[in-house]
């Protein structure tokens, strides 16, 4: 059965949204526009009334999407193409966002809540506030409108409820039955099944959302010329966009170092740069907006500078939706035809912004003293310039294929190539970038605290520099640190590290409200250590030395640096004695992993019989003959880590495979305090390997006697007659029976059950395979006359995988590093907003 009901409201609310939003712009236009307090007050009631509709139509087309995706209407193109049934609920929420349309709405689901906090907020500032941020969202839900302009023929957008038929419209299903549904969609990219693809889109997003708000003010603020005072209430907003963009960015790290198995966690994609960099501009601004509050300079520079942030917002969004990047980028949505409408979107503010702020530059008032070199405004000036210019040789190099196209465009050969060592090159610049913000952090907070002159700087420096000497002479000469790059980078981060923590520690004791930049840059050193230690230092310990190639066919360097593991026989790698134990399969619904061998696969996929009891960790999971779920598309293999005969830890990289997206390995992670122990599958034994074959071998054995199946002991244990045979259809007249056939591997024991079936007078065998040791056994004959049997054997290779295993040193540095930035960012925040607020009780705001 059609759901169009669903669709259609859906529809109904993306054109409501589109219209409120439309209302609003006007409506609070009006009331800037007016000097008549009562007709004032009227547009701004008819602006708060069009938003607020404008609000819950958002909340009402997110409903309708998510009602279509978790009741699994593939008529529906968006679900259809980015869910199926097998799905669980967290991961059909990562769905909504999976493609465009979901991303955009869940960028104006933000910016709506948003608005709305800024109409509860605001007194003075609401309605040129307003009027920017609801035109922001017009145009965002324009994106979604997909609608057709007459005349013009002109796509407006594309829907989120358009069916699937729509958009197959030259299936020959569709033109055989029109109201053709699916019975299952293709599912969710196996990339994205991951808990943080549940929480870092939506954090990014609101970081993407937050940072409209500080935009909104300054526009304000130039459009009525309070050029001084927008800067007090979109400092906290800016604070917040930063934390909520910077968490985001880690989160998003994070999934990119559990989930994909380039052995890190940034690896400077075009996507990953298009969001780091409006960030590092983002905190350049926050740092001359507090400058400008404090001593009345940088003023002109806080309003380029939000602007930028805006502007560099759109511009990724240009780069990830409308197909430019190509291949580029694992990250970029493909292009919907929406590339001309980001343009407008882009083009509309971006000029809009720099015609206005052009129209009251000389308006603008500007310290008229000089910024002395032993001045706190000179060492924000000098940090943010570094910012900028790191943001810029990062966003240069990304823009490639976008001056690619625009060379294009006028003729030019349009082929400037992405760089080959993109990680290398990227990662070599910004570290000298990097050292320079460090010692910045550093110096700049004794500036920013204390009057100071040549002689008081030195004092005051000399304490914490020859404490930082003392800890990075013992941090380079236990950790082994030689790389001179890496020697420069070490000590400037220990020194920020430690002169904020010495500014940290008295502010604590007079101001701890103060001292949220003191724990961000500490945050920040850390990272720095952390970064170095775990990407500089990373090794590989899955070194090859049998002096045997994996392949002939790969790269030295991959035979090198791999390491090739057959079933039960150990190898040495890392200080532990290391063994692939087999595949495993995990339950739906339960904590756990499965051996292959104790499951038989039903008609119906994804569904499994228990063939004994299975047991997890001393838990027991399933009963023998419990029939339960497991998610199909994913194997894990099995690698346990020994020392001295005791096993001190199990990995189970993961390897998915889905029809639609292909075969995708991720890692497992072993995690202690001062090293990762990150491994990941790099070769599973081919398909053709597993079914290559050996001709059968005929055994005729005995019940309970031993005999050799490829080497291993086994024994026929039993047999006995079913009534059910999975996949035939069995009468009374048919006789059905089952062998039982145990046998010894390295390890542990393996039975197989191979049926012996006579139906409709024909004899016919189902054997039974135990992929791990490479045996396939079937029971051939039976021999009532003797007692015996034959058994037959079929043979190859058996199972193998080769891993590939890094250390990350004190990676954890990392981690506790991002935690202390964002407890910066937070402690910052409260006191801005505490500050705002109570010039908003004095009328002032």
């Amino acid at each position: 059965m059609m759901h169009y009901f669903i669709g259609d409201l859906g529809h109904f609310f993306v054109i409501l949204a589109f219209v409120a939003s439309l209302v609003t712009v006007f409506s609070y236009f009006k009331s800037t526009a007016t000097d008549d307090p009562e007709r004032k007050r009227q547009w701004l009631v008819n602006g708060r009334v069009g938003f607020y509709i404008h609000a819950a139509s958002v909340l009402g087309i997110v409903i309708c999407l998510f009602i279509i995706i978790s009741r699994h209407y593939f008529e529906y193109y968006y679900a259809f193409n980015y869910s199926d049934r097998s799905l669980p609920t967290h991961y059909l929420i990562s769905t909504f966002w999976n493609g465009q349309e979901g991303s955009f709405l869940l960028w104006m689901f933000w910016q709506a809540g948003l608005g709305i906090v800024l109409i509860i907020t605001n007194r003075f500032w609401e309605a040129p506030v307003m009027t920017v941020f609801a035109l922001v969202q017009a145009f965002l839900a324009s994106m979604i409108l997909g609608v057709v302009l007459p005349i013009i023929e002109v796509k407006i957008g594309s829907s989120p409820f358009i069916l699937l038929r729509e958009v197959m419209h030259d299936a020959p299903v569709f033109k055989m039955n029109p109201e053709f549904v699916p019975k299952d969609g293709n599912g969710l990219n196996p990339l994205l099944q991951n808990y943080w693809m549940v929480i870092h889109p939506p954090t990014l997003f609101l970081g993407f959302a937050a940072t409209l708000v500080p935009f909104s003010y300054c526009i304000a603020g130039l459009w009525f010329k309070r050029y001084r005072e927008w800067i007090r209430p979109a400092l906290p907003w800016a604070i917040f966009a930063a934390g909520s963009l910077g968490l985001g960015i880690l989160m998003g790290g994070y999934w990119a170092y559990e989930t994909l198995n380039f052995g890190g966690y940034w690896n400077w994609d075009p996507v990953e740069n298009a969001v780091y960099v409006p960030w590092l501009i983002l905190v350049g601004a926050i740092h001359t907006m507090n400058a400008y509050k404090n001593s009345e300079v940088a003023l002109k520079s806080s309003i380029i500078l939000v602007i930028t942030v805006f502007v560099l917002i759109l511009y990724s969004t240009f780069l990830t939706r409308s197909g430019v990047l190509g291949e580029s980028s694992v990250h970029s949505f493909t292009d919907l035809g929406l590339s001309g409408q980001l343009l407008v979107y882009l083009f509309f503010f971006m000029l809009g912004a720099i015609v206005l702020a052009a129209v009251r530059w000389r308006e603008i008032p500007t310290s008229q003293g000089e910024v002395s070199f032993l001045s706190r405004e000179f060492w924000i000036f000098v940090g943010v310039l570094v910012l900028a210019l790191m943001g810029f040789q990062v966003l240069l190099e990304t823009s490639k294929p976008v001056l690619n196209a625009i060379s294009r465009l006028f003729g030019g050969a349009g082929n400037r190539a992405p760089r080959a060592n993109a990680v290398e090159f990227y990662s070599n610049v910004q570290l000298w970038f990097a050292v320079v913000v460090a010692i910045l952090s550093a110096i700049g907070q004794f500036f920013w605290w204390r009057k100071m002159d040549a002689e008081k700087l030195r004092k005051e420096l000399i304490p914490p520099l020859l404490l930082s000497l003392v800890i990075f002479a013992v941090v380079i000469t236990v950790g082994q640190v030689y790389t001179v790059k890496y020697i420069v980078l070490t000590l400037a981060a220990i020194f920020t590290v430690v002169a904020n923590g010495v500014i940290l520690a008295s502010l604590l004791k007079s101001s701890p409200g103060l001292s949220g930049g003191a724990i961000a840059h500490i945050g920040m050193g850390l990272m720095l250590i952390g970064i170095m230690a775990s990407s500089g230092y990373s090794k590989v310990v899955s070194l090859n030395n049998t002096g045997m190639l994996i392949s002939k066919e790969l790269s030295d360097e991959f035979n090198r640096d791999n390491l090739l593991l057959f079933l039960n026989e150990p190898r040495t790698m890392a200080g532990y004695e290391i063994e692939y134990m087999g595949t495993r399969v995990e339950p739906r619904g339960k904590r756990g992993y499965i051996d292959r061998n104790d499951i038989l696969l039903t008609p119906t996929p994804g569904r499994v019989v228990a063939r004994r009891d299975i047991y997890f960790e001393g838990k027991k999971l399933f009963s023998a003959n419990e029939e339960f779920e497991i998610h199909p598309e994913n194997t894990y293999y099995e690698i346990q880590f020994r020392r001295n005969g005791k096993v001190e830890f199990v990995q189970y990289p993961r390897v998915q495979a889905n029809e639609q997206m292909g075969i995708v390995s991720s890692p497992d992670i072993s995690r202690s305090l001062t090293r990762d122990l990150y491994t990941y599958v790099s070769v599973e034994m081919p398909g053709e390997a597993r079914n290559d074959w050996n001709e059968m071998e005929e055994l005729r054995v005995k019940m309970n006697e031993p005999f050799f199946v490829n080497d291993y002991v086994s024994t026929l244990e039993g047999i006995e007659r079913v009534n059910e045979v999975s996949g035939v259809e069995l009468t009374d007249q048919d006789v059905a029976v089952k062998a039982k056939v145990t046998i010894k591997g390295e390890r542990r024991s393996y039975s197989a059950q191979p049926y012996f079936v006579i139906k409709d007078k024909m004899v016919g065998r189902i054997p039974d395979e135990i992929p791990e040791l490479g045996v396939r056994i079937s029971l051939v004959s039976i021999h009532p006359e003797t007692g015996d049997f034959t058994v037959g054997v079929a043979t190859r290779q058996k199972d193998w995988v080769v891993l590939k295993a890094l250390e990350k040193p004190f990676i954890n540095v990392l981690w506790v590093g991002t935690l202390v930035l964002m407890a910066g960012f937070l402690v910052s925040l409260v006191r801005r907003y505490r500050e705002f607020t109570k010039m908003r009780e004095k009328g002032l705001e």
